[in-house]
């Protein structure tokens, strides 16, 4: 009797902290919440670390693509987070090799310090790129439409020249011209010699809340996209036709699928109308809503910040694929 006693006083003891555990992850785990993380050498990132479904797991966003679940997370000790990711590449007809990325990640007071470790582009050698982290500012409640007041609106494009623009990467190759009061970009590749990097250009002003509206024709099997504050990309390509994605037209890249297919065919123009209040994002496409006041949890690929509090610019994707803008207007909210 005594040993039963014992054996069920210490199962309710192991599932009481096996609870207060589940209750308080922060506590057992400092790394766990949401990550904005700045790349030496330029670059953003970001990484989910938690325990939704009762065991330790992450999400990472690095520099570029998708926001994607990791291959492995563990606790190297209680100091010391280890992520792996990994991709394949097909080498050959016959032969494919699986890439690993390893990122250590070391917590400091409230940042985060770490390296990114995996092959060079060639193979050859081994890359390690350093990174520090600070965790992402929580997610304010979701905004009142109705009572948001409106500034002044402010042209972006005049339709006769590229002021008030200017190329993020100056080293680029520039893409853009104004072609008959639009904004075109052609990043046209040589039939031979060496490949042209062509880059993304920005705004000269930078902005915080805003309703962005402007037009977009993309050419079939074209690609760009639009950038909100440099951070959150609205996907800007030829996806007329398929099923509904975080990749196509109109989504924020990765992140938020819009709720309806709302695209028109490719060449045809497409009218874009964008609110980023309080980090949440409503987007109306060819005048159906697509995106409903829903929050933007992280930077998207491609961000030139992963501070999500600082006033950015809007930057244009230029080193995609053929694409032209139009009537872009945007007018700023006001707090």
């Amino acid at each position: 009797m005594k040993r039963t006693i014992l054996s069920i006083v210490v199962l309710f003891m192991t599932l009481n902290n096996f609870a207060n555990r589940m209750a308080n992850p922060i506590e057992t785990n400092p790394f766990e919440g949401m990550w904005g993380l700045e790349v030496e050498g330029g670059g953003v990132g970001w990484l989910n670390v938690h325990q939704n479904k009762g065991f330790l797991d992450a999400e990472v966003l690095w520099i570029g693509g998708s926001v994607l679940p990791v291959s492995n997370i563990y606790l190297a000790d209680k100091n010391t987070l280890v992520v792996t990711r990994t991709y394949d590449v097909k080498k050959s007809d016959t032969r494919t090799h699986t890439i690993t990325s390893t990122l250590r990640v070391v917590k400091i007071g409230d940042q985060l310090q770490g390296t990114m470790t995996g092959p060079s582009r060639n193979g050859l050698e081994e890359s390690v790129t350093r990174f520090t982290g600070k965790r992402m500012p929580p997610m304010p409640e979701t905004p009142d439409l109705s009572t948001v007041k409106y500034g002044k609106p402010i042209s972006l494009f005049n339709g006769k020249n590229m002021d008030g623009w200017h190329l993020i990467n100056p080293e680029s190759a520039n893409g853009f011209n104004v072609v008959d009061g639009m904004l075109v970009n052609d990043p046209e590749q040589p039939k031979e010699g060496e490949h042209i990097w062509y880059g993304n250009i920005r705004t000269d002003k930078e902005f915080e809340d805003f309703n962005l509206k402007l037009e977009v024709n993309v050419p079939k099997g074209n690609n760009s996209g639009v950038y909100l504050r440099g951070i959150y990309e609205i996907q800007v390509v030829d996806s007329y036709g398929k099923a509904l994605d975080p990749h196509n037209m109109g989504a924020l890249y990765s992140r938020i699928t819009p709720s309806v297919a709302a695209e028109k065919p490719a060449g045809e123009w497409q009218a874009l109308n964008i609110t980023l209040v309080d980090r949440h994002l409503t987007v109306i496409f060819n005048g159906e809503k697509i995106i409903d006041n829903q929050p933007a949890w992280g930077p998207t690929g491609g961000a030139i910040s992963a501070d999500v509090l600082a006033p950015g610019p809007i930057y244009l994707q230029g080193d995609h694929g053929n694409v032209s803008y139009r009537n872009m207007v945007l007018t700023p909210i006001l707090k």
